[in-house]
């Protein structure tokens, strides 16, 4: 019993860290943190998803989520150069 319980909060604690990140990605203006923020929280989240069982979807969710998707995003924006003026004045 005592087990369980704390699987249950080991995975409270990563979804809730896990969302708390994904929200901090929205609203971060500079958009590397924001990208990092977001990469952070995917892995969390598959962190989660290997906690509940599911090792398959942790993978992917890792693989994806936490390191495609975040290599893009940079890729896109050193292509397009929109960091460059990060905490310029308005």
């Amino acid at each position: 019993m005592a087990v369980e319980v704390a699987l249950l909060w080991v995975q409270a604690g990563l979804l809730g860290s896990s969302f708390t990140l994904l929200a901090v990605a929205l609203h971060v203006k500079d958009t590397v943190r924001a990208i990092a923020a977001f990469a952070a929280g995917s892995a969390l989240l598959s962190a989660a998803f290997f906690v509940l069982g599911a090792p398959f979807a942790a993978v992917l969710e890792l693989t994806v989520g936490a390191g495609l998707i975040a290599v893009l995003f940079l890729v896109a924006i050193t292509l397009t150069g929109e960091g460059d003026d990060v905490g310029a004045s308005t």
